[in-house]
């Protein structure tokens, strides 16, 4: 669960740092966006109840840097 989570924050702010794709094809780059954060938030939805506050908290506010950190320190 842990490792498709970090996956899909990986792949989140990779496609967020993609400036040579929003400048040369913005549409592009919003769908990949789209994307990416609709299965970011598929796996957060799948969480399970005892997951960290914190984990949740970040997840939640979209801190994603922060919940990659917490994940690659605690997963």
């Amino acid at each position: 669960m842990y490792k498709d989570l970090q996956e899909a924050l990986e792949e989140r702010l990779v496609v967020v740092a993609d400036h040579a794709l929003r400048d040369a094809d913005p549409s592009a780059h919003l769908e990949k966006l789209k994307r990416a954060s609709a299965r970011l938030d598929a796996l957060a939805a799948q969480l399970p109840r005892d997951a960290d506050p914190r984990l949740r908290h970040f997840l939640e506010r979209q801190s994603y840097l922060k919940a990659r950190d917490w994940l690659a320190a605690n997963a």
